[in-house]
């Protein structure tokens, strides 16, 4: 009986989508459905951006890693939001004091995301986010091409937008 359990937890696991946190992580291949009120009052909705290639970026200014990588995604952006590159940031921290003086002196001026809620931020539990930074490429009509964008973020960007 024990076995039979095993197996069928173990086929029921392959066939389920990626599920952490209460939350599920989207298909790579299907539709990204997020929208949101970001902290400029700008109204997201990723549905709007077909067209553009789209990084979403789960990050946090307290995050080392995350501060890490932002020369990296900054470069990119700069040299290929010209070509249709977007980014919307998904802010896993607690202070909006801090994201926005962050964000400011980076000049990080993609739309954020930010409700103060850290580990228990309302998209990150949606999309079970468990570990940051994680990055997300958005093809240009709307679909998870990546699920694990920051190795070679630049060329995977332009392969997209060359699709």
């Amino acid at each position: 009986m024990k076995k039979l359990w095993y197996t069928l937890t173990a086929v029921i696991l392959a066939f389920t989508p990626f599920v952490h946190a209460g939350g599920i992580t989207p298909t790579v291949g299907k539709p990204v459905d997020l929208k949101f009120k970001a902290v400029d009052g700008k109204e997201i909705d990723l549905s709007k951006f077909q067209g553009k290639v789209v990084l979403v970026d789960f990050w946090a200014t307290w995050c080392g890693p995350c501060v890490k990588e932002v020369p990296n995604v900054k470069a990119t952006y700069d040299k290929l939001h010209p070509k249709g590159f977007e980014i919307v940031g998904i802010s896993l921290d607690k202070s909006k004091d801090a994201l926005n003086q962050f964000t400011k002196e980076k000049g990080m001026t993609w739309p954020q995301y930010f409700d103060g809620k850290v580990w228990q931020n309302d998209l990150a539990q949606r999309f079970g986010i468990d570990s940051i930074p994680r990055m997300w490429l958005v093809d240009k009509k709307g679909n998870l091409r990546d699920a694990n964008a920051r190795a070679g973020l630049e060329g995977k960007v332009e392969k997209l937008l060359n699709e």
